[in-house]
């Protein structure tokens, strides 16, 4: 099994392994964002550089249902690009990304403030999903706590993997891994129950200052919920290796 099986080019399937935990009928934004991130990936793909900053804005609900995605280039140039692409359930966009993608150069001599990698993943307690949370995308995941969790309220910082490919029958690129990761901040983070509260992110916006590699990628992670129902979630992402960039969400806070 697989987040989506391919109809065609353009069109997707999606699974149960979507499912988000507010509804078995809405998708958590992980996968369709890595989804979004294949298309800018393989839209007028160019070796010689990397998408250096990602903008997810949520206009509604993601259904688990056939989604169709168009990419493009809105901005061409030498050094510097502005790609977009959208996701759309019957004909209605429902989730649009625009990316920076950076011509690569050697900076090695000048590479500095990257910061320390975190304890490995194996080395790191492993998180099961409590029963009376909903499965879908949270068990298609492996979850992995270095400090605190997604079943303990307040900050924490987690190790996570998908279980499953982005699209059945291909190999996942690392940063569509990095991506299925990274909405997921401020639920690792989360101050509130879920049963009680719904803290809804609004968007998602993910800066890159090298390209990730491996399957395992680490949320540390922040939020901060102010008192006129807004809130921010903060994450330092990274691979084994250390530090690879930063996300950032809006939240919109609200009583159940």
């Amino acid at each position: 099994m697989a987040f989506y099986e391919r109809v065609d080019e353009h069109r997707f399937a999606s699974t149960g392994h979507t499912a988000g935990p507010w509804s078995d009928e809405s998708q958590h934004l992980g996968p369709p964002s890595a989804l979004l991130v294949r298309a800018l990936e393989r839209c007028s793909p160019r070796g010689d550089a990397v998408l250096s900053r990602v903008v997810f804005e949520v206009l509604g609900p993601v259904p688990v249902a056939e989604l169709t995605v168009e990419a493009g280039v809105e901005r061409p140039g030498r050094s510097v690009e502005l790609l977009s692409a959208t996701l759309a359930h019957d004909g209605r966009p429902v989730l649009r990304a625009a990316a920076w993608r950076i011509v690569t150069g050697d900076t090695t001599a000048v590479a500095a403030g990257g910061g320390t990698p975190l304890p490995p993943a194996g080395d790191c307690r492993p998180m099961a999903i409590p029963d009376a949370w909903r499965g879908g995308y949270l068990r298609a995941m492996e979850w992995r706590s270095v400090d605190g969790g997604i079943f303990a309220p307040g900050d924490a910082t987690v190790w996570a993997r998908p279980r499953v490919p982005v699209v059945a029958g291909e190999e996942p690129t690392a940063l569509q891994r990095l991506f299925t990761v990274a909405d997921s901040a401020s639920g690792v983070s989360s101050r509130l129950d879920i049963s009680k509260w719904y803290a809804i992110n609004t968007d998602l916006t993910v800066h890159l200052h090298r390209e990730p590699v491996g399957e395992w990628f680490a949320l540390d992670a922040r939020t901060v919920i102010g008192s006129a129902g807004v809130g921010v979630a903060t994450s330092e992402l990274h691979d084994e290796h250390g530090p690879v960039g930063r996300g950032t969400q809006s939240l919109f806070v609200r009583e159940r």
